[in-house]
């Protein structure tokens, strides 16, 4: 497979901090959001970036690798076109379920807005190492999978986050996205240790590395991106560079976004924990290799053709069915209020349905801006009132105009006559195929056929 490029120092770009990322001095790449952009019209700041000779790598976060149906074919092209038209040296995405449910299962279709975690098992390791050489023979150009942190423990599994990371790019000569924040979010929920899952890993697999800040309450520690980088995740990176030298290594930051002095601070202090790193042991392994299983070849997918003869044994369909009950079961359980599945922490799966209602909310609120402005402050309680029973089955514009239609249904009796007016006109205005016409003769007709349906 080769080497992946020098990346450098980079930050993961979104259009808040446009302008401050252009401005920033040592910038050698970034990384954008796959699903937030439209090939056919990159925002500007971008193709400035590209035309400076800016690195700029897709970041998926839609795929569910680590879930039991197979990768959607939709899905990876629309992340094989980011990656040709941005000109990309290779691809990430996540090891996480993002939706369960559907024919698999015979059971509701389901989607979590957020990545979860995969038990790790032998089970879900075959079937997520299939969907990995799926994805690998899609795209154009290498694929790399990051570790994710997670608030819930699946109970009974057989492996170490190292281990099983191991096993992965063992198996699929796929390379790894260490995100340093989650060994240390990890670390503090569910006890794993950062220094033994650095220790198991095949380094010279390594693409690069996230780094990002969150905060800790009540003994959990919620991984923010949006919150200065801890002190001990910092500690993590020093760890990491002490052992291999990163192709790259990334800021990422989602809101609560500091002034161009504060983001560069931030990577600066990643740099200075690199940099502390590699002085304390010269002789580590160099990142960016293919993992030691791979032989010869090239281009994508040639991990999959050169894995271990263990990777030859494909996930039969009553494996994917085994976990895709356990996945449904336990997403049900987050976002629909069916009974916590045997072996997990009631507790915790609490904060866990609470952080994903809480972020529903907030990614509607950006899709639809309008939805706070016409409903103020009743807006964040009464959408978190409206996900306790209505699950999140499609994307968040749909979200969007049924909860909209919720509170059009139940709102009550002493509701203000303009609020409602307002939000009504916002639902008809989206809900058809195409805007509402704003000329009076097309106004007059809708009320003549409202008035006349009324009859």
């Amino acid at each position: 497979m080769g080497r992946t490029a020098r990346l450098g120092t980079g930050i993961g770009w979104r259009p808040e901090i446009a302008d401050a990322v252009e401005r920033m001095p040592g910038i050698d790449w970034v990384e954008a959001v796959s699903e937030n952009l439209c090939p056919g019209h990159l925002p500007d700041s971008l193709r400035r970036l590209r035309e400076r000779g800016v690195t700029v790598v897709p970041h998926g976060v839609s795929l569910g690798l680590g879930g039991a149906e197979r990768p959607d074919a939709g899905r990876l092209a629309a992340l094989a076109e980011r990656a040709e038209v941005l000109g990309a040296p290779l691809v990430t995405e996540h090891i996480a379920f993002v939706r369960a449910g559907g024919a698999l299962t015979a059971s509701p279709a389901l989607e979590a807005g957020h990545l979860l975690p995969v038990p790790r098992t032998r089970d879900a390791l075959d079937v997520l190492c299939e969907n990995v050489r799926i994805a690998q023979d899609a795209l154009p150009v290498p694929l790399a999978v990051e570790n994710i942190a997670a608030l819930v423990a699946w109970p009974d599994e057989e492996l170490t986050e190292g281990q099983f990371l191991y096993e992965l790019a063992d198996r699929t000569g796929v390379r790894l996205l260490i995100d340093v924040a989650n060994l240390h979010t990890n670390h503090v929920n569910l006890g794993a240790d950062p220094a033994e899952a650095l220790a198991a890993l095949p380094l010279e697999a390594l693409a690069y590395v996230h780094v990002a800040g969150g905060f800790e309450r009540d003994g959990v520690w919620h991984d923010s991106h949006a919150h200065p980088v801890a002190q001990p995740v910092l500690d993590i990176l020093t760890d990491l560079a002490s052992r291999v030298a990163p192709p790259g290594v990334l800021l990422e930051q989602d809101e609560n976004f500091p002034d161009g002095d504060g983001l560069s601070g931030e990577v600066e202090a990643i740099r200075t924990a690199v940099a502390k790193g590699r002085a304390g042991s010269p002789g580590a392994v160099t990142g960016g290799a293919a993992p030691r299983t791979s032989g010869a070849g090239s281009g994508a997918g040639s991990g999959s053709r050169c894995a271990s003869r263990s990777a030859s044994r494909p996930a039969g369909d009553a494996v994917r069915q085994r976990l895709g009950l356990a996945q449904a079961a336990l997403l049900s359980a987050l976002v629909a209020g069916t009974p916590v599945p045997e072996g997990f922490d009631r507790v915790r799966l609490g904060v866990q349905a609470r952080a994903l209602a809480g972020k529903r909310a907030d990614v509607v609120g950006k899709v639809a801006p309008e939805l706070p402005v016409i409903l103020g402050a009743r807006y964040r309680p009464a959408f978190l009132a409206y996900a306790q029973g209505s699950p999140l089955t499609g994307g968040y514009r749909r979200d969007a105009l049924d909860f909209a239609a919720h509170v059009l249904r139940t709102a009550p009796g002493d509701e203000d006559p303009a609020v409602r007016r307002a939000l009504r006109e916002w639902w008809l205005d989206r809900s058809g195929p195409v805007p509402r016409s704003r000329r009076p003769g097309a106004r007059l007709a809708r009320a003549t056929r409202r008035v006349l349906l009324r009859r």
